[in-house]
């Protein structure tokens, strides 16, 4: 796929602009290839300006301040002004291009500064790769046929979630015999080659089921293995690193691991006194009961997101079968997987629960990815058309709910995603949900009985926890994307999806 355009910067006169050429050819529906003109006429202007600029401050050898021949401050700073002239017509020209309205660009341009020169004669001539969202029309949205889940949430299913909910709390007594299936295990583990330790996992809690989710393996006995084992003993077995592993060398590779119980923990659900849920912060069982069922609400509403997302983004993107750069997607993988960790902890989810999602997604990282980044491009699209953008009170309210979930104030969750650069992700989690709101609400939606949600006891504990990690992780953004202090989150910042 390939076209080709030659334009001229657009006159705005609130700016200075350059005059320059682009030509722009596509090799894939989301990368193009520029090559950018920049007339003489415009590198002579630069030159005269940065040494009108400079020689009045100019210190020579035997010359007052600013007294220098105007040919001796040239030859003398000759090397200076033309990293400054080049950093100038580099910038600017970067900013016209990609704000000239040729394509929406989703990555930083690609292409080596140090390699690019001025030259001493002609027009300066240099060429960038970028990734782009690819060109489409809108897809048709309007008045779509959708089935949603429903359930109604009973006294029985609240009873059922308690100890989870509890365990979660660490509500938990240390046991001294043997332990067994759904008791809490303190353990820490150590993955090793040949004698060689490899890995080592610092002291964890899991609940003991049959089996273990790590993010690059399963440890498939687990429950087998770990059956009445007591406090202080250690059990060993082997575990095998998933083909889809970050990892390429070590695919498919065995590990020896030896796992260490530190203590053995239970939920006791006959000792809720007042005096013991107060230290949980529940005034009552009717107060715990009713945080379990806002849970549970919360699980269902994701539920219900899920589900009407799938349909809707399964029609509209049936034809959206771009080619996408592996670079591309290598690099959004951390970035998929950080919007969905947002949207599980503010959806009612535990951590053990976001943990396994997070496994499963890791090790199905590629081809989620892809998918992922399809429906970004087109849920992004329609709220273009529809001018959605997040409000600062959005952005609170997101935070509030992670924060209730991960019992950590407001404050500290705002500072931790600022740190990692995960607004982004918050932002477009904002967006994307908004989009699929006013598709359903647009829609013709059938409420279906489905009590999928409630998971019944898990098969596995999930730790997230590299066993054999890259040597060097996926590529980090060029930029810090985190908005300025004062800023409104996403308001000026073009979010790469």
């Amino acid at each position: 796929m390939s076209d080709s355009t030659t334009s001229l910067a657009p006159d705005t006169p609130d700016t200075e602009q350059l005059e320059l050429q682009t030509q722009i050819t596509s090799p894939s529906a989301c990368s193009r290839h520029v090559v950018v003109t920049i007339p003489r006429s415009e590198i002579e202007k630069r030159f005269r300006k940065a040494y009108d600029e400079l020689k009045p401050k100019a210190e020579l050898p035997g010359f007052r301040p600013g007294k220098a021949p105007r040919k001796l401050v040239e030859s003398r700073f000759k090397d200076q002004v033309e990293d400054q002239v080049k950093n100038e017509l580099v910038l600017m020209s970067l900013q016209q291009v990609t704000e000239g309205g040729h394509f929406s660009a989703i990555s930083e341009p690609d292409f080596d500064y140090g390699a690019v020169e001025v030259p001493a004669d002609g027009p300066f001539v240099y060429e960038f790769n970028i990734e782009v969202r690819p060109d489409f029309e809108t897809p048709n949205w309007d008045g779509m046929s959708l089935n949603r889940p429903s359930y109604q949430i009973t006294d029985e299913v609240i009873d059922a979630q308690l100890a989870r909910t509890l365990s979660r709390f660490k509500f938990l007594e240390a046991v001294d015999g043997p332990a067994q299936l759904g008791d809490t295990l303190q353990i820490t583990a150590e993955f090793s080659q040949d004698g060689k330790v490899h890995s080592f996992l610092e002291e964890t809690d899991v609940t003991l089921r049959p089996k273990l989710s790590l993010s690059d393996c399963v440890v498939e006995d687990f429950g087998t293995l770990m059956d009445g084992v007591r406090e202080g003993e250690s059990r060993k077995t082997t575990v095998k690193i998933v083909d889809t592993s970050g990892n390429a060398a070590m695919r498919g590779k065995e590990f020896d691991v030896v796992f260490q119980v530190l203590e053995v923990k239970r939920v006791n659900l006959q000792d809720l006194r007042p005096a013991v849920l107060e230290q949980f912060g529940f005034a009552s069982r009717d107060e715990l009961r009713a945080f379990v069922k806002e849970e549970l609400q919360r699980q269902l509403e994701y539920h219900q997101q899920q589900a009407l997302r799938k349909q809707i983004t399964q029609e509209l993107t049936k034809d959206a079968q771009w080619d996408l750069p592996e670079r591309l997607v290598q690099r959004q993988t951390n970035r998929e997987l950080q919007r969905r960790s947002l949207e599980l902890r503010r959806s009612g989810f535990s951590e053990e629960q976001v943990s396994e999602f997070m496994n499963i997604a890791r090790r199905n990282a590629k081809e989620s990815t892809i998918n992922a980044l399809r429906e970004h491009f087109v849920l992004e699209k329609i709220a273009e058309d529809l001018k959605i953008e997040p409000e600062a009170d959005e952005y609170d309210a997101e935070i509030n709910l992670i924060a209730a979930q991960s019992n950590m104030s407001e404050r500290s969750v705002r500072s931790r995603l600022e740190k990692s650069g995960q607004m982004d992700a918050l932002r477009n989690q904002i967006v994307e949900r908004r989009v699929i709101d006013q598709i359903v609400a647009a829609g013709k939606v059938t409420d279906q009985e489905d009590k999928s949600f409630l998971a019944a006891e898990p098969e596995s504990s999930a730790v997230q926890f590299l066993v054999a990690p890259a040597t060097a992780d996926l590529p980090e953004a060029k930029y810090d994307e985190r908005p300025e202090d004062g800023q409104k989150p996403g308001a000026t910042v073009k979010p790469t999806p």
